[in-house]
């Protein structure tokens, strides 16, 4: 019984490191531009990562120094984890399953629309109390500005691979026919296009386009792409705990069926 304890608690203490990832991924998500000004995902992950740790921490507690009741904690905490793991993998996944870009003419760059994502992420943006905050978080950061230090010449900026939140922020869209003085000072046409997202915006270095349907794509399309990476990595991470967890429930029920038996040998049942 000694020995399976051992190999418990070593167990155990790889289901700690399997915590890591999972923490990792979310500090990753909140020093993400987008993702620090949403808050939605970041959080959840974080939390879970950490309670994993602590539920992995008592197992191998229990299991080194024999203590019957934080086994059973562990074991029965374990498996409603992994349960919440799987969940956020499905749902992740669910979220971002729709989605998409579309080529501007003479551009390297795409662009977004808001009716490509999910309803549930949408929703998430299209409140006008919930996308002021955001608004007024991504105004605050230097995503724009950098544009102008990087990208001198029209051509130049036209040939970029600007990322989704650089495309839907901090220019007008291309439809709208606006002409480029820099990445987001742009001259108005004598006649604009009936197309929202045209009047919304401005040379204003505050305000740029901000309010406007192809930024809350944009930004909803960086969410995509940076929680289906997250949600790659929670996926492995689940795969291994559950390796992991069964390899544990195998260990600890081989030890109570060879103490039975050798406790039947014995005479004392």
């Amino acid at each position: 019984m000694a020995l399976s304890n051992t190999i418990i608690a070593a167990i155990n203490f790889v289901a700690m490191l399997l915590s890591i990832p999972i923490i990792a991924a979310g500090i990753w998500l909140s020093m993400q531009t987008d993702n620090s000004c949403v808050g939605l995902l970041q959080w959840p992950v974080i939390v879970l990562g950490v309670v994993i740790l602590v539920v992995a921490f008592a197992g191998f507690v229990g299991a080194f120094w024999r203590i019957p009741w934080l086994l059973l904690f562990y074991l029965v905490a374990m498996f409603v984890l992994i349960l919440l793991v799987a969940s956020l993998v499905v749902f992740i996944y669910t979220v971002t399953n729709p989605g998409g870009a579309h080529p501007a003419p003479s551009r390297a760059y795409l662009e977004y629309r808001l009716e490509d994502y999910s309803g549930w992420l949408r929703r998430r943006v299209e409140s006008s109390h919930k996308w002021d905050r955001i608004k007024k978080c991504l105004g605050s950061t230097s995503t724009c500005a950098e544009l102008n230090q990087t990208y001198r010449e029209a051509q130049d900026f036209f040939n970029a691979r600007i990322n989704p939140l650089e495309s839907g922020c901090c220019k007008p869209p291309t439809q709208c026919g606006y002409t480029f003085v820099n990445p987001t000072y742009w001259i108005s046409p004598i006649t604009i296009t009936a197309d929202m997202d045209c009047v919304l915006w401005s040379n204003n270095q505050t305000q740029l386009c901000y309010s406007c349907s192809s930024c809350k794509a944009g930004l909803l399309a960086n969410l995509r792409k940076e929680w289906r990476m997250a949600d790659i990595i929670l996926l492995v991470t689940l795969l291994a705990l559950i390796c992991v967890y069964l390899m544990g429930c195998y260990v600890l029920r081989t030890a109570k069926t060879d103490e039975l038996f050798r406790r039947y040998k014995q005479g004392y049942t």
